[in-house]
């Protein structure tokens, strides 16, 4: 098997996971977001801690490297704690579509703060799939709002968090970085957890306890999924949440996303495509 489709695979098995995790989110019920984060990162830390040993890699990465680790780490937590909020306020499919902004976000940071030349193609994307999140969103200005801007949102940090990822590039391992941050977002989450803790039943600790094994799939998944192959040749794989997501939705919760939803996930998954057949072309061009 290629290296191309091992990354294809593994970006499949990523997305799976990453769906995987909002549902058992979902399904967890009336739980705090902020508990059910702490159960998402305080199980991915355990995990990457394994790994972390296993390979006699440092805890807490290069001292060089720890602003990025922190400013990564601060980043990614909060960006998760507005999509947990999402997920439990909105239809699955339109929570997990709003978050899959953060590579277009990635874009407009990369060119603010990285420098990155943005070409043509990729601001006529950026304004698609912009104008997409508008059919799922459907402005209304009122508290009804706030899910779905908590969900715009939650794609801003997440691309803060993968801009700062691209800055750090191969200095750390990748399962450092996911121990680094899932310590950091545990850390700083307890405290407030132990304080505020709502009592949950067997079924909230098999719920939350499977999001953060399915949320650790995603992270490892899509990691290594992009040491086999370069993002802009495979990431539209990754689209595959809403597929699952949108299943899901009907399956386990009943929800069925209306029209405009349905025209604002093409709108956005087509402006990946767009991009996705751009950069492919211009790869095989400079191939030549």
């Amino acid at each position: 098997m290629s290296d191309r489709n091992k990354g294809i695979l593994l970006l499949l098995l990523s997305a799976l996971g990453f769906s995987l995790m909002a549902m058992f989110v979902k399904l967890s019920g009336d739980v705090p977001t902020i508990q059910k984060t702490l159960f998402r990162n305080g199980v991915a830390m355990i995990i990457a801690l394994g790994f972390v040993l296993y390979h006699r890699e440092r805890l807490f990465g290069k001292k060089e490297n720890q602003k990025y680790l922190v400013l990564r780490s601060a980043l990614g937590m909060t960006g998760v704690l507005l999509n947990f909020y999402a997920i439990d306020h909105l239809v699955l499919s339109d929570a997990d579509m709003l978050n899959k902004m953060s590579p277009f976000i990635t874009i407009i940071f990369a060119a603010i703060f990285l420098k990155e030349y943005v070409m043509r193609f990729q601001v006529v994307s950026v304004i698609i799939a912009f104008l997409g999140t508008l059919f799922i969103i459907k402005p209304v200005f009122n508290l009804d709002m706030v899910p779905y801007a908590a969900g715009i949102l939650s794609a801003v940090f997440a691309g803060g968090a993968y801009t700062v990822l691209r800055v750090l590039g191969n200095k750390e391992q990748f399962y450092t970085v996911v121990f680094y941050f899932s310590a950091f977002s545990t850390v700083i989450l307890l405290p407030p957890v132990i304080f505020f803790y709502e009592p949950m039943t067997g079924m909230q600790w098999l719920y939350l306890l499977a999001a953060g094994v399915f949320a650790t799939v995603g992270q490892f998944g899509i990691t290594v999924a992009y040491k086999f192959a370069p993002a802009k040749e495979i990431s539209i794989f990754f689209y595959s949440t809403v597929v699952y997501s949108g299943i899901f939705s009907i399956v386990f919760f009943g929800q069925i996303p209306d029209l405009w939803s349905i025209f604002g996930y093409l709108a956005i998954f087509g402006a990946s495509f767009y991009m996705f057949l751009r950069n492919n072309r211009d790869l095989k061009e400079a191939k030549e």
